[in-house]
């Protein structure tokens, strides 16, 4: 019984992606980026992340047939990075100041084949540590990045009702 109901669901999910629209990512320069990581494993990772949540919100956000494809030129995440005191490690300390999170994209949407808009524009959020419950785990180290992203997608791409 259970397999079935796991098979449903993924079923369900299935059909809900491919009813979405579609986002490309590519990172340009990423070597370059202001700060994408603290550690040459952290910086893929992190990209990775971030590219994962962009498709993410094109599922959700996006009606079928619209494709956005997003060039990131720069990532500087929320917080700086310091010397760990025990470890020797550094970590990274976000205290909600001017150390905000900004992402710089380009970006072309089009339906169909047609463009719709495109841009470029940095992505960021001064009021980052000053934000109510978020959907966005507090354990989740990109917590603040995708909180944002999920704003600026909404406000540039999410239709109107």
């Amino acid at each position: 019984m259970r397999s079935i109901t796991t098979a449903a669901l993924l079923s369900l999910a299935a059909g809900a992606a491919s009813a979405a629209g579609t986002v490309n990512v590519a990172f340009v320069d990423p070597e370059k980026y202001y700060d994408a990581g603290t550690t040459k494993l952290d910086v893929p990772a992190n990209l990775k992340v971030i590219e994962e949540h962009l498709k993410y919100l094109g599922q959700r956000f996006l009606p079928e047939g619209q494709v956005l494809n997003i060039s990131v030129l720069d990532v500087d995440l929320a917080g700086t990075v310091h010397p760990g005191r025990r470890s020797g490690n550094e970590v990274r300390i976000a205290k909600g100041g001017a150390d905000w999170p900004r992402i710089t994209v380009r970006y072309a949407l089009e339906s169909n084949g047609s463009p719709i808009k495109n841009g470029e524009e940095v992505v960021s959020d001064l009021s980052y540590g000053r934000h109510g419950p978020s959907t966005y785990s507090t354990l989740d180290p990109l917590h603040h990045e995708k909180w944002m992203l999920e704003g600026w997608f909404q406000a540039r791409f999410k239709p109107e009702d």
